[in-house]
């Protein structure tokens, strides 16, 4: 089901007139508080929606992938609501707001598919939010794991995954060494 609301989801983008972007690891898209001018597709790569703490840590809100729309939660919004940044080289495609909100008011079809992914997205982020809610590393790292399939990222990875659930990733690397006893 996931796999064809993308591709329907793609096909109305496609639509539309959109500009490539390309990004290099490390590049920053959009900062907290820029005002929304455009809603992006990621084509290849990986982006990051950071929201950085007062003490000074940062809380991924969303790791989107080729397929997802990155910052979907901004459609209906004047300004982002975090920041932006690339972790690989990644390509994007750039689709005017104002025109994905006319082709959400006029094809039902898109509108009812963009509520399903929109819905998906919601789900995603409960998740994630009972996860932050748990107060040790292992409840942490269990929830995660149960949510994942019991799959851990490769090793290169697992910083990614530390910053995910809110923990160090020293604390992390120490609890999965404890799940290998």
């Amino acid at each position: 089901m996931i796999g064809i609301m993308l591709k329907v989801l793609s096909q109305h983008l496609s639509a539309l007139e959109s500009t490539p972007i390309s990004l290099e690891s490390g590049q920053t898209l959009f900062l907290r508080d820029d005002a929304v001018q455009n809603v992006f597709l990621v084509v290849s790569g990986e982006v990051h929606l950071l929201r950085h703490q007062l003490d000074g840590a940062s809380l991924i809100l969303q790791r989107a992938v080729p397929g997802d729309i990155l910052a979907e939660a901004s459609l209906f919004s004047d300004h982002y609501h975090c920041d932006a940044i690339a972790v690989a080289k990644t390509h994007l495609n750039s689709f005017r707001v104002s025109s994905v909100r006319d082709l959400f008011s006029r094809s039902n079809e898109f509108a009812e598919v963009l509520a399903v992914y929109l819905a998906r997205e919601v789900q995603n982020t409960r998740a994630r939010a009972e996860i932050l809610s748990l107060k040790t590393v292992s409840q942490r790292l269990k929830a995660w794991l149960a949510w994942n399939n019991d799959r851990l990222p490769p090793k290169g990875q697992r910083k990614t995954l530390a910053i995910e659930i809110g923990v160090s990733p020293e604390a992390l690397y120490r609890e999965i060494a404890k799940g290998r006893e």
